[in-house]
């Protein structure tokens, strides 16, 4: 089917008009038409081919949201009307160790919602910044119908790669949390770590995001550059989150873990981070990367924030200001993520 999208035709073009061709309902396909969408980093490193390995023209998105308009015959988790949301996946091989699992984000062949090898149409798959999607009901998800529906879009990346590390980690009422960076990621670790019952500590360099930090649900905001406030916190952290994604002394906060305390780096910085060994050796603290979650996580992650009353803090947006979002991201002028209005699309094609 023919299908109004945004799209990037080379890594230095802006994101512009684009049709494209959504295939045909499968019987365990559901088709979906977004509402709205999230805007992540990754959308825009791809987009302007910052990693490498952009197949374009490159459709990104992969923070959907949206209300299902079609199912195929055999689909038994929705029906034509159910509000539902597609991540990071849309399949993956489903019989390796990891798919077994539930880790299908380790998988060798997992199929990303945008810039993958699509063996339903022998080219790349396309992502959210478009009208529709089909997906398999496999990687599918359902969405908590009291959340707020453009403000639930970023959960699906932002969300669930702050909450999975956090669960994994087991983290629990009374333990003391720290979060490294108040960004798009950040800002829903402390959310998350927050409603998991930890005092929450934000290390920041910017003194002007103190105020929101403690808004969003901080207990203390820490000035990362400053020795004297770092100091008191020496040896007292289960599980610090670092979401920083820029050079940084990693080993300033290593050493505030306790004995036996993780920290977990979900921030990917373009250059390797310098490790000091004793950081870890003295104290038998660990040190682990997390990436996003499989699908049955990641309706956990939404469930949770369900109960919780949970959503990111966004700026919506028409899709006609997508390139004027990306300019501002990359001077990190959002708080805390945009969100396409798709309804803004119709009128732009």
């Amino acid at each position: 089917m023919k299908t109004n999208a945004y799209a990037a035709q080379n890594a230095t073009s802006p994101l512009a008009p684009f049709d494209i061709q959504r295939r045909a309902l499968g019987q365990h396909d559901v088709a979906i038409e977004i509402l709205y969408c999230g805007v992540c980093h990754s959308d825009l490193h791809t987009a302007r081919g910052e990693w490498g390995g952009t197949s374009y023209p490159c459709v990104p998105g992969h923070e959907i949201i949206g209300r299902v308009v079609e199912v195929g015959a055999s689909v038994q988790k929705f029906k034509a009307g159910d509000t539902a949301g597609v991540g990071c996946m849309v399949d993956s091989c489903r019989t390796c160790d990891n798919c077994k699992d539930d880790l299908e984000q380790f998988c060798d062949n997992t199929v990303f919602t945008y810039n993958s090898p699509d063996k339903h149409t022998n080219g790349i798959t396309y992502g959210g910044y478009s009208e529709r999607i089909v997906a398999d009901e496999a990687f599918v998800l359902k969405v908590p119908s009291n959340l707020d529906l453009a403000a639930t879009a970023p959960l699906l990346c932002a969300g669930i790669t702050t909450y999975s590390p956090m669960h994994y980690h087991n983290v629990t009422k009374g333990q003391k949390v720290g979060i490294v960076g108040l960004g798009g990621l950040g800002h829903m670790g402390v959310k998350i770590a927050k409603a998991m019952g930890a005092h929450v500590v934000v290390f920041t360099t910017s003194s002007n995001k103190v105020e929101d930090a403690k808004r969003l649900g901080a207990d203390e905001v820490v000035n990362s550059k400053n020795a004297d406030e770092m100091k008191p916190h020496l040896n007292t952290f289960h599980f610090i989150l670092d979401t920083v994604s820029a050079q940084h002394d990693i080993n300033a906060y290593l050493l505030l873990l306790k004995r036996d305390g993780n920290l977990t780096q979900v921030g990917v910085p373009p250059e390797p981070l310098s490790l000091n060994v004793g950081s870890l050796v003295f104290g038998r603290r660990s040190l682990s990367g997390s990436l996003i979650g499989g699908i049955k996580e990641t309706q956990e992650m939404l469930d949770f924030c369900g109960e919780h009353n949970i959503t990111s803090d966004i700026e919506l947006i028409p899709i006609q200001k997508i390139n004027e979002a990306y300019d501002r991201l990359v001077k990190n002028d959002v708080k805390y993520r945009f969100v396409i209005d798709m309804a803004s699309l119709k009128s732009a094609s």
